[in-house]
């Protein structure tokens, strides 16, 4: 039997309830709105059920792919022989204590940065903007504007399909400038994570939040799908000013194109394909690296 057929099989037996998708278009599921069907993709509604749900895809080689919101993820074309799971359902959060936040993988960042500043509490402003989750912010220590999620987080509960489920402090996280040791570790998947804030003033925490938006649509093409910052920002360059300045600005391959507004931004123009996005940053690379001697590295993940 194929994988799949004996994946849906034992979750039929052993999870009757659980939301499974066949053929589900992952450009649904992806700020770049590229993506052909994952041929599996479950989402599950605790916790519990994910982990049961990717030990259930291991079992029967499905090779489990967790995703949250798909802000930083490039998908093949053809799409995905393989499960997805979305952490879409899990984004529950609570207040733990006067100044601490407990929110699930899936939880938006902007949700969390309201429900702080509508509690009162000073530390996330900056997080208002990013277009992640609470999990994919943990493993790549999401930050802008001066902060990074290393400055809030105590610690998060990690699914290592190895070892079982842990709690992380921030410091046994080691996170870096957009990595932690979850990003050497592919297979560990963020179940939730705990936040510590300072009381602040509500009004002057929402004027916070409203500036650093506005500096973000002022500067960033948020009206066109994109996955963010295309590259990591090497050692003393910044890579939107490099790609500026080999002329790369409004460049194009198919419909994805070198935002004319911000050269740090590949964005899909209307019909990109993951091989035109693909096409564009090698051509990207190879410019700089020619004029600069600067190898830019993807921020985006490239999937297959």
């Amino acid at each position: 039997m194929l994988w799949y057929e004996n994946f849906d099989r034992e979750i039929a037996a052993h999870l009757p309830d659980a939301n499974i998708a066949s053929d589900e278009p992952l450009a649904r599921h992806c700020s770049f709105r590229i993506g052909g069907p994952a041929r599996r993709m479950a989402f599950p509604a605790t916790s519990g059920e994910l982990v049961m749900v990717e030990k259930i895809g291991r079992l029967y080689g499905a090779d489990p792919l967790v995703l949250g919101n798909g802000t930083n993820v490039l998908f093949p074309d053809e799409g995905l022989d393989r499960l997805v799971i979305s952490t879409r359902d899990l984004c529950r959060m609570e207040r733990t204590g006067e100044t601490e936040i407990r929110a699930e993988a899936g939880l938006s960042l902007a949700r969390l940065a309201m429900f702080a500043q509508q509690n009162e509490l000073t530390g996330l402003e900056f997080a208002h903007g990013i277009p992640g989750s609470v999990g994919g912010a943990v493993c790549m220590n999401a930050g802008a504007y001066g902060g990074e999620m290393k400055d809030v987080l105590v610690g998060a509960q990690i699914w290592f399909p190895e070892e079982g489920v842990r709690f992380l402090t921030v410091d046994q996280l080691a996170l870096g400038y957009r990595r932690s040791v979850l990003t050497e570790q592919a297979d560990s998947v963020v179940l939730y994570a705990v936040f510590s804030l300072e009381k602040g003033d509500g009004a002057a925490i929402r004027e916070r939040m409203e500036e650093l938006m506005g500096r973000r649509k002022a500067s960033q093409p948020l009206e066109y799908p994109s996955a963010g910052s295309t590259f990591k920002r090497p050692t003393g360059y910044f890579a939107g000013a490099l790609i500026e300045q080999a002329g790369l600005k409004g460049f194009s391959v198919g419909g994805a194109q070198v935002s004319p507004k911000h050269a740090g931004f590949v964005i899909n123009t209307g019909g990109a394909t993951c091989a035109d996005v693909k096409g564009l940053i090698a051509h990207i690379q190879k410019t700089v690296l020619e004029k600069d001697g600067v190898l830019l590295e993807p921020e985006v993940r490239i999937i297959g």
